[in-house]
């Protein structure tokens, strides 16, 4: 896969490859690999660790003097003005029990937010590239907001921790089928993919949601982060223990019917 064709910065090329590489490396591994718990309950294998480090080596080398936020190595905001900030392998929990659904996920940070999205889904050979004002492509083809499009299914997004605000609020009925997919970036990408209608995410990481931030926002679906917005992040912040509740919605109509179950998520219902 390449991405040539697109209005895309000097270098993303080289990008392109470097996840081939990683991607590749994945998908051999996949099923493969003992996996043990990290301190958060979350998992971890060989794989996400060399991802980590390839990735992280090759931005140093692609991008020198941009610094990288990781979630296997540094967890500090870079004091460098762009920076990147890296999933090597969203979804652990997936790939290690061999279920084919996890993504890569990249975002390069200019004055705070993010300016170039890459999620790559090494099992679906699929590819999702948003550039801050020009648009998000999937395998090379211009996307359309959700809101371009009927949707019919009312499929949402919800994750292992945020599934118990069905539970707050026994008499209203939720307004979607929900769907718990296991991989935070592509359960909020789904909303701007228009293969759910909203996503609601507990405890996001800045790892999990950067790349997919820039997805939708290219593609005119509104976020309401439920505690902090991650455009105020702070040079040298250590973000290892910040977590980024929030709600995304095909469109302000649907926000707006699904935030009593966000507003109970973080105990404000």
């Amino acid at each position: 896969m390449t991405m040539t064709s697109m209005p895309m910065p000097q270098g993303l090329d080289q990008l392109g490859a470097l996840l081939d590489q990683v991607a590749a490396r994945q998908l051999q591994d996949f099923g493969q690999l003992d996996s043990e718990a990290k301190p958060d309950g979350s998992l971890i294998t060989a794989c996400d660790r060399w991802s980590d480090a390839t990735l992280v080596e090759g931005l140093a080398r692609l991008y020198p003097g941009e610094g990288v936020l990781s979630e296997e190595g540094s967890q500090r905001v870079p004091t460098s003005e762009a920076y990147w900030v890296v999933d090597p392998l969203d979804g652990t929990t997936n790939f290690a029990a061999g279920i084919p659904y996890w993504a890569i996920s990249l975002a390069r940070f200019e004055n705070g937010v993010p300016v170039l999205g890459v999620l790559d889904v090494p099992p679906l050979r699929q590819r999702i590239v948003a550039v801050r004002g020009a648009g998000a492509w999937r395998k090379q083809k211009k996307l359309q907001p959700p809101s371009a499009h009927n949707q019919v299914a009312g499929c949402a997004s919800l994750c292992s921790r945020s599934i118990g605000v069905l539970q707050k609020l026994p008499n209203q009925r939720f307004p979607g089928k929900i769907r718990l997919l296991g991989v935070a970036s592509l359960n909020l990408v789904s909303v701007a993919m228009g293969q759910t209608i909203s996503a609601l995410e507990a405890t996001p990481k800045i790892w999990d949601l950067a790349a997919a931030w820039l997805v939708l926002q290219e593609l005119n679906c509104p976020i309401n982060w439920l505690q902090r917005d991650p455009a105020l992040l702070q040079s040298g912040e250590d973000l290892s223990e910040a977590n980024f509740p929030v709600l995304a919605a095909r469109d302000l109509e649907t926000l707006a019917r699904f935030q009593p179950w966000a507003d109970a998520l973080v105990g404000s219902a």
